[in-house]
């Protein structure tokens, strides 16, 4: 890039548009910022000259992402949802990578915007009581079979109707359908919930106007989100898929995988059911978590 003897720069023109507009970040003090932002001009540069963008396709462009940053509040992320929709979420973590034998990670997703009531192992986190009563069991272990005494374990779902509850405030309980559980001393956990329903993403924002213009349906199979945590151990954000559930060859998001996919099983037993605390009959089933451990 010239310059750099104190004459004129170089005329900014098509051919070398990315060069030169990268260049100016050469002098970055930190060396992955320079990185990023140097490749994102050559990538971005060479998408504009591949799509010969218009002046107005590009003030449009500008107007969605002004858009989608107005949709965000408190419990809303557009952002998240764009990044979603477009598979950077679920790329960016299949790039971070996972030690053999852990269990899959996959996207936090948008709702993850509240956090979670403590609750005892065993407690509900239903606070309604609509939809078919569940029984959710675990065990959080590293990947040498250790169990993982103390572990952090956060859930989240959507209710029967397909939301969550921070899309009906005032209609249903703060709240509803999270728990933060603290696994025991051999790493198990067990809690009482509903079995979730697939739902759309919120759709009436401009992703949702993404996805009309585009063909595609705003669906995500039903699941129930975990987040385990502990000292020593690499945070893991995945998903409990449940089985035979709709659009589990077609998520929204791009979020399933295989080894995430649970038989959520009937169990007729009137003695266990009252046990547990749950009407008969129920639904069951096991997830078993491994984590990575991590060193200083």
């Amino acid at each position: 890039m010239g310059g750099d003897g104190g004459g004129p720069p170089e005329p900014f023109g098509v051919e070398r548009s990315a060069e030169i507009v990268a260049g100016s970040f050469a002098g970055t003090a930190d060396p992955r910022l320079r990185e990023v932002l140097m490749a994102l001009v050559r990538h971005l540069h060479a998408f504009v000259k591949e799509v010969a963008l218009t002046p107005r396709e590009w003030e449009a462009a500008i107007g969605f992402l002004t858009e989608t940053g107005r949709m965000c509040t408190g419990t809303r992320q557009e952002f998240v949802l764009l990044s979603d929709v477009l598979g950077v979420s679920t790329l960016v973590d299949a790039l971070d990578g996972r030690a053999d034998g852990a269990t899959e990670s996959t996207v936090e997703g948008p709702f993850h915007m509240v956090a979670s009531p403590p609750r005892a192992l065993g407690d509900s986190i239903d606070e309604l009581g609509k939809g078919e009563p569940c029984l959710v069991t675990g065990r959080v272990v590293d990947t040498g079979g250790v169990p993982v005494a103390g572990a952090s374990v956060d859930v989240w779902q959507a209710d029967a109707d397909g939301y969550y509850d921070v899309q009906r405030p005032g209609e249903v309980p703060p709240l509803n359908l999270r728990g933060l559980f603290t696994a025991d001393e051999d790493g198990r956990f067990w809690f009482r919930t509903i079995v979730p329903r697939h739902y759309p993403i919120p759709d009436d924002g401009p992703v949702g106007r993404l996805l009309r213009a585009t063909g595609r349906h705003p669906n995500r199979p039903a699941h129930i989100h975990f987040q385990i945590s502990a000292p020593g151990v690499r945070t893991l954000t995945t998903h409990l898929f449940v089985a035979g559930t709709p659009y589990l060859d077609s998520d929204a998001v791009f979020g399933v995988k295989a080894g995430l996919i649970r038989e959520f099983a009937t169990v007729d037993d009137p003695v266990r059911a009252a046990e547990i605390g749950l009407p008969n009959p129920y639904r069951r089933v096991d997830f078993p978590i491994t984590v990575e451990r991590v060193t200083a």
